[in-house]
């Protein structure tokens, strides 16, 4: 645990079971008194991608719980609310802090169900014991996949400096929602995806119009196997080691344009060529429109 602007902050990294892996988020299991400055201050401060809050629980018919404590449904799952700031400002919904916060959580009250009410709407996370390695498993709010008009599009290939000849035709160009927006751009090979150099201003500008959280870039090595890259300039960082609200989306994205099967398990490999290798679970169900998102993770220690 470390002290950021007098704030207890608790740094895991999630989609890896290496602190040196997967994608790191600041956790506070208190924000109660933190007001959205003093979080966008303690998130600038730690520079992750992102970090997570728990604010007060306040559901209708509920007196209130302790400050940083959860209220339990009528299933047992106990409730959160939690907010997510990147260094530049608060997002919708964040995956991989999403499950860094659950990990903590779980590493304090043990593993079980959760709730979290995020910006969004609601995230039940699941939380189990695999051995020595807790598992967070979040579920997606209602997904839904956009067209991009064709000057969107072409301006997003002109900031990432790819030619449209180097796209996959198989995986046409999108926008997917699951909390919150990404565009879906598919490389043909592995090496267009691993050369990424990118006008970082144009690229902002672009997805801040567009309402974009990232790019979603992918890479088809199998059926069920892909490699994705997450440029993220609308947060201050150039890009994200591993995206879960982007994997959400992308498993809402395969399914709607009937891509994979409507149940499927899809594995996504991230921040291989950042050096921080992680590795995402996307699990999809026939009977159930939400995406289930799952990965491992672990404490960085201070």
């Amino acid at each position: 645990m470390s002290r950021h602007s007098g704030t207890e902050v608790l740094r895991y990294t999630a989609f890896s079971a290496d602190p040196e892996g997967g994608n790191p988020a600041g956790v506070v299991l208190d924000a109660s008194g933190l007001d959205d400055a003093a979080m966008l201050a303690v998130a600038a401060e730690l520079g992750y991608s992102e970090s997570a809050f728990l604010t007060r629980q306040s559901e209708p018919g509920d007196a209130g719980t302790p400050d940083g404590a959860g209220a339990r449904d009528d299933a047992g799952a106990r409730e959160y609310t939690i907010r997510y700031f990147s260094p530049k400002a608060e997002v919708p919904f964040c995956g991989h802090a999403t499950v860094a916060t659950a990990l903590a959580l779980a590493e304090r009250d043990g593993p079980g169900d959760l709730v979290f009410r995020t910006p969004a709407g609601t995230v039940p996370v699941t939380v189990t014991r695999e051995g020595a390695e807790l598992r967070a498993t979040l579920t997606s709010v209602e997904p839904d996949v956009l067209d991009i008009a064709p000057g969107d599009l072409a301006e997003a290939l002109a900031a990432l400096d790819w030619p449209a000849a180097d796209l996959d035709p198989a995986l046409p160009p999108r926008i997917a929602f699951a909390g919150a927006r990404h565009l879906v751009l598919a490389a043909a090979t592995r090496e267009r995806l691993a050369d990424l150099s990118y006008d970082f201003a144009r690229l902002e500008a672009l997805m801040h119009r567009l309402d974009l959280t990232t790019l979603q870039l992918v890479w088809r090595q199998a059926p069920d196997v892909f490699h994705v890259r997450d440029p993220f300039p609308v947060g201050g960082v150039v890009e994200d080691p591993a995206t879960g609200a982007a994997a959400a989306a992308f498993g809402a994205y395969l399914r709607d344009r009937s891509l994979v099967p409507g149940t499927a398990v899809l594995t996504l490999h991230q921040g291989e060529d950042m050096g921080r290798p992680g590795t995402l679970t996307v699990e999809l169900r026939a009977d159930d429109a939400r995406v289930r998102v799952s990965g491992t993770g672990t404490r960085i220690g201070d």
